[in-house]
């Protein structure tokens, strides 16, 4: 597979994710606003900003109004929804002969839709209905792609976009919530249900959560459930599995560049989360923890870059 075409499909994927995730949050911050103190908006409005990576002139940071109009549909706001679905589209488009016919039609669908709509529709009193069709689009657009796709080098490029992206985004939700605490006392956490609520939500864990906790919300169970789950698709060892199997299929499939960089990055991942005990993670230090998975990521994402997606030209030449 070319290096463009890999390249495509991956960031494809990540955009796609990054564009469920950010209107997740949003929403879910947006209905917390119908229960929460006014003292307590502006820490929640700038959690948020952390927890999307997203940083934001004062004038607007400080207007919740400002904040949405801005997340939704600013093209020069590069973590925006709109200008997400446009890179999203963009990379869909560079690799149209990849793509099924229904999984273009989708994409197509939901960036149109979003381009057509405007802030009143988050404002006018059915505040779920946008953000819910942007979650369920990006959620469709991967169910057509596993039933339409060839689950081939590319899908799998495909899945390892989905999941990297998504492990980078629980951690961050993590850091951005737990990085205000000491995490040393679990004591400060007393109080905050509408926080462990919304933290949850944010990563669709709420249901999954109270199967197995009950509706006995805990910090550190939240912290472990999030991070430790092997069988909840949002949790960081969930996706750090998923990536592991995509990233050894295509070793397989590309044994021209089979990499024993990529490997040992991966396992070194995933044998930290398979071992780790949320007790011994609290004992110790969450942020510091959390710091060190996420470095594994973003050197994986570097080692892909490197290895298949601007490959050196020796490395070209063997292919």
């Amino acid at each position: 597979m070319l290096s463009r075409v890999a390249s495509s499909l991956y960031w494809m994927s990540r955009y796609l994710e990054r564009v469920e995730h950010s209107a997740r949050v949003i929403d879910v911050n947006l209905v917390l606003m119908l229960d929460q103190a006014p003292a307590d908006a502006d820490l929640r409005w700038h959690r948020l900003l952390r927890s999307l990576a997203v940083s934001l002139p004062e004038s607007v940071a400080a207007e919740p109004a400002k904040i949405v109009q801005t997340l939704m549909f600013d093209r020069d706001t590069p973590q925006s929804i709109i200008a997400m679905l446009a890179l999203a589209r963009s990379n869909a488009r560079e690799v149209r002969n990849q793509l099924s016919t229904e999984m273009w039609e989708q994409i197509n669908r939901l960036y149109l839709e979003v381009s057509s709509a405007a802030i009143d529709d988050v404002w006018d009193g059915q505040t779920h209905a946008l953000f819910r069709r942007i979650k369920e689009g990006a959620q469709l657009f991967h169910g057509i792609t596993e039933a339409t796709m060839r689950q081939d080098e590319g899908w799998q490029f495909v899945q390892v976009g989905r999941f990297l992206e998504r492990a980078e985004a629980t951690i961050t939700l993590l850091q951005s919530y737990f990085g205000e605490r000491n995490t040393t006392d679990l004591e400060s956490f007393d109080g905050d249900y509408l926080d462990q609520v919304s933290l949850l939500k944010s990563r669709t864990a709420f249901e999954a959560y109270c199967q197995v906790y009950t509706a006995d919300l805990q910090p550190d169970r939240i912290a472990g459930f999030l991070l430790l789950s092997a069988k909840f698709p949002h949790s960081v060892r969930f996706t750090v599995d998923r990536i592991q199997g995509a990233l050894q299929t295509i070793a397989e499939q590309t044994s021209a560049r089979k990499n024993g960089q990529i490997d040992r990055s991966a396992g070194k991942m995933r044998a930290t989360l398979d071992y780790a005990q949320i007790d011994e993670i609290m004992a110790g230090d969450l942020l510091l923890f959390l710091g060190d998975v996420q470095r594994q990521l973003r050197q994986l994402h570097a080692l892909l870059q490197e290895t298949y997606f601007q490959p050196p030209i020796q490395a070209i030449l063997a292919s």
